[in-house]
């Protein structure tokens, strides 16, 4: 695939971000289910995820 423009860069960085996010979410969720991990802990770790993705992913973007 060749990309030439930045708004393509943009929108694949994009589109991998929410299907990780999707994949990081389901691991969440095996691990809920399989191992009762409490909902909070679930929740810390879903907001230092989507921390550590908006601080390295959002200048890359702009």
């Amino acid at each position: 695939m060749v990309i030439h423009d930045s708004f393509q860069v943009s929108s694949v960085m994009v589109a991998f971000l929410c299907l990780g996010l999707v994949l990081i979410g389901a691991m969440l969720v095996v691990m809920r289910l399989r191992h009762k991990y409490h909902p909070n802990l679930i929740g810390a770790l879903i907001g230092a995820m989507l921390c550590f993705v908006l601080l390295e992913a959002l200048p890359a973007l702009t």
